[in-house]
């Protein structure tokens, strides 16, 4: 088909570019078709690929270019403007024209399966995101394993929808591939909004799809969420599941397989599975090993851990990672001699488990200040260093904290009050951080709390103050309609018409809640980017009364049938 055979020519330009076994390089491009025929070119080519989300900010960007000394950069139109400088590694178009003179045939690469296939950074505790590299051995269990499991046939669709930055995007790509089933992309942003993905399960007949358990959550709370006679598995990780999450999905969706699977991206995407049934009761384990994969749970000093008491995890097995690019210390640090196992490895995870008497596994937390927020893994060392950087900024703690509407991300800084502005820090680290690890509130104080041995009492870190600053009644019945809204998602007594929804707590998987609770009320299909784009509830409402409301009856199916056959033809 065009994607082999676009594939093909991409990589026989790579072998003459120089890219072969072990040589990395960055891709910089939307998810698209271009997207996917980069990256089976570079492992077509026998390189590792790097993906570089072009929504992260220019620093973080030009940090990872040079962490991870790519060889050589495919970008796309579009993207390229969004990169840092034009120094640095070759840059090639996936779009380029002259590809078309190379040869459709593939390359002959001989791969070794100890080769690199991939480099995904993750969150860094010193403030330096890490990169992990995967190799071909490592994904071809993995993906190998899954198709035994779950047996994809070529009556079926992958949604791909989690940014190729993530690991769970690796398997969204490439297990339909592997075995002859459809992949159906959705475009940038459609991963954050519950209606879109609602219309592209039915408009591509998605049998198959992912989501982090916080993004579930709102799938299965949407009024159609039973309305997909053609999804078959949900497949779920990121973070704990919750009982109740569990059952309300099978309840909501009583026709599919929903699959908890657990893993870092140090071993390969996942290393655990487990098939919920409507019977389990209690806590969602984490499950089983998946094959040629050895878990351990165990004591400070190395030793095994009997059933019913709490050890860490740690990995053995096909799916290791080869290690952190240009970071041997933390590598040695983090990926440790087997004691059970002659020449082995282990990967030491910081989580904590347990093990039952028939040895299913339960996720019971972290060792250290890693945490997990919507599927995302922050390193809450690193926003605290980011923090520490700005002038004025003594001491800072990140935590992750309950507020309305769920888990909330926070910081508390002291310093030079004359210096300090909460929102001119979210700003600053807006320049460094992905959105997703960039503070929903800043708190300053005048010292941190600490214990009677100096130690820093989380617990005594104040709680935040939810309700708004100075405030100014809405006025208009459509401020006054989404103030209400607004109170209700955010669990804030009271909203102005100066505040700001990100401000009172509100994140992306609310901002998708409070666009789907506009289309129900005020019957507008608001696009989600404008709650992004809007800072106060008046900017919103007066952008609000801009939309015509949507057609209902016969009018609501045609305009449906046209949104259908834009897809289609796209």
């Amino acid at each position: 088909g065009e994607l082999d055979r676009a594939s093909n020519r991409l990589a026989r330009r790579l072998r003459r570019l120089g890219v072969g076994p072990d040589r990395r390089v960055g891709i910089a491009a939307e998810r698209s078709f271009e997207l996917v025929v980069g990256l089976l070119a570079v492992l077509k080519a026998g390189g590792a690929y790097v993906p570089f989300d072009p929504d992260y900010p220019t620093e973080r960007l030009a940090y990872l270019f040079e962490d991870a000394a790519v060889d050589l950069i495919l970008s796309q139109d579009g993207v390229r403007d969004r990169l840092p400088g034009d120094s640095g590694p070759l840059r090639l178009d996936l779009d380029d024209p002259t590809l078309t003179d190379e040869s459709e045939e593939p390359p002959e690469v001989e791969v070794h399966p100890e080769q690199l296939a991939y480099v995904i950074y993750t969150s860094g505790s010193t403030g330096r995101p890490k990169g992990a590299g995967n190799t071909h051995a490592a994904l071809a269990n993995r993906l190998h394993w899954m198709q035994e499991a779950y047996r994809l046939g070529a009556d079926d669709t992958v949604l791909q929808k989690t940014p190729f930055s993530f690991d769970v995007s690796v398997w969204e790509f490439f297990w339909p591939l592997m075995v002859g089933a459809r992949l159906a992309i959705a475009e940038p942003g459609d991963h954050r909004d519950p209606a879109r993905l609602s219309t592209l399960i039915r408009a591509y007949g998605v049998t198959t799809l992912h989501f982090v358990p916080s993004m579930l959550q709102e799938f299965v709370g949407s009024d159609d969420c039973n309305a997909y006679p053609s999804l078959r598995r949900v497949v779920c990780s990121g973070e704990a599941l919750s009982a109740e999450l569990r059952d309300r999905t099978l309840q909501r969706l009583p026709g599919i397989d929903l699959h908890n699977l657990y893993g870092p991206t140090e071993a390969a995407i996942d290393v655990t599975h487990w098939t919920c049934r409507a019977d389990d009761g209690g806590r969602v384990p984490i499950g089983f090993p998946i094959a040629n994969t050895a878990i351990h749970l165990l004591d400070g000093d190395l030793n095994p851990l009997p059933p019913g008491v709490i050890g860490e995890l740690f990995i053995a097995g096909a799916g290791l990672a080869r290690g952190y690019h240009g970071r041997p210390g933390l590598t040695a640090e983090r990926f440790v001699p087997d004691p059970f196992s002659a020449g082995g490895r282990l990967y030491r995870t910081g989580d904590l488990a347990s093990r039952r008497r028939d040895g299913t596994l339960d996720y019971l937390g972290r060792v250290d200040h890693q945490v997990k927020l919507r599927g995302f893994r922050i390193e809450l060392g690193e926003i605290e260093a980011q923090l520490l950087a700005q002038l004025g900024v003594r001491e800072a703690v990140a935590a992750l904290r309950e507020g309305p509407g769920g888990a909330r991300l926070l910081a508390y800084v002291t310093g030079d009050d004359r210096m300090l502005a909460p929102e001119a820090l979210r700003e600053a680290l807006r320049a460094t951080l992905p959105d997703y690890m960039v503070p929903e509130r800043i708190i300053l104080l005048a010292e941190i709390p600490r214990t009677h041995s100096g130690k820093l009492d989380r617990r005594a870190l104040p709680e935040p103050d939810w309700t708004g600053g100075d405030y100014q009644a809405p006025e208009t019945p459509t401020e006054q309609e989404l103030a209400r809204i607004w109170g209700e998602l955010l669990g804030v007594a009271r909203v102005g018409r100066t505040d700001s929804f990100f401000a009172l707590g509100g994140h992306s998987l609310l901002a998708a809640q409070l666009v789907a609770r506009i289309r129900r009320q005020f019957n507008v299909a608001l696009p989600l980017r404008t709650v992004f784009e809007t800072g106060s509830l008046t900017a919103l409402a007066s952008e609000l009364e801009m939309f015509q409301p949507q057609p209902t009856g016969d009018a609501a199916l045609s305009a449906i049938d046209s949104l259908l056959g834009e897809l289609e033809a796209s």
